[in-house]
């Protein structure tokens, strides 16, 4: 196996997030195995509701809750839902609104509401795929100002995603007549790191949100690490 020098191969802002656990360290990199659709035998699905059924049982044998968040990367409110909810069993209809993903989030299951999202009406299987590869912090949905966020998709120069302009604006259009006659549309995604916010998933929506005058909007934020999350709840969360 040849040694290649990680400046070479990977983006700067992902170098930077592995020099920081890394940082002058041969590592190996195994090679991605392939997952598993959405609702198939032992699929993601399944894994979720183990994982909530073992942490029920350590708290009930004694684990408070702050180890089990500590143990399955989780927040202390994730962890409340799920130890403390008698609808566990109860199974949740998903549907592509906000009102859907509180009652997902109501039961513990915001993640899954989330991969339920992303691999239907989302259309966005790559990210839903990248999600799963590490454990991550879930929040909300909570209602955050849009003046927190940018677009990454758009027709502008310079911009991450660039698409057509024609389809960007028919595509916004579209929205701003939903949401006029629908007030039950799903949250934006947002990824907090560095100190700041990516828009993950929502870049239409957000677009017709802001030429509609809307100043504040329902978001799902994903974090990665803890510190991270730490500095979200301190600044955002009341």
């Amino acid at each position: 196996m040849n040694y290649e020098n990680a400046a070479d191969i990977l983006p700067e802002d992902l170098l930077k997030r592995v020099q920081k656990f890394a940082a002058g360290k041969l590592i190996y990199i195994p090679e991605t195995i392939a997952k598993r659709s959405w609702g198939e035998t032992s699929g993601y699905k399944r894994y979720l509701v183990e994982r909530n059924q073992e942490i029920k049982e350590k708290f009930i044998s004694g684990s408070t809750i702050e180890n089990l968040a500590d143990e399955y990367n989780l927040s202390i409110e994730s962890i409340k839902k799920i130890v403390y909810t008698k609808s566990e069993n109860k199974e949740l209809t998903y549907k592509c609104s906000l009102s859907s993903a509180k009652e997902f989030a109501d039961a513990g299951k915001l993640e899954e509401w989330v991969h339920l999202f992303l691999l239907s009406d989302g259309h966005n299987k790559a990210f839903s795929d990248g999600l799963k590869l590490f454990d991550r912090y879930y929040l909300g949905p909570v209602t955050m100002p849009l003046s927190l966020f940018s677009r990454c998709c758009g027709p502008e120069e310079n911009i991450k995603y660039q698409v057509s302009e024609e389809w960007f604006e028919k595509r916004v259009q579209a929205l701003k007549e939903k949401f006029k006659s629908n007030d039950d549309m799903p949250p934006l995604i947002v990824h907090f790191v560095d100190h700041g916010f990516e828009l993950c998933d929502g870049n239409h929506r957000f677009e017709a949100l802001t030429q509609l005058g809307v100043k504040e909007y329902p978001v799902i934020v994903w974090i990665t690490e803890k510190d991270e999350y730490d500095e979200f709840v301190k600044k955002y969360i009341p």
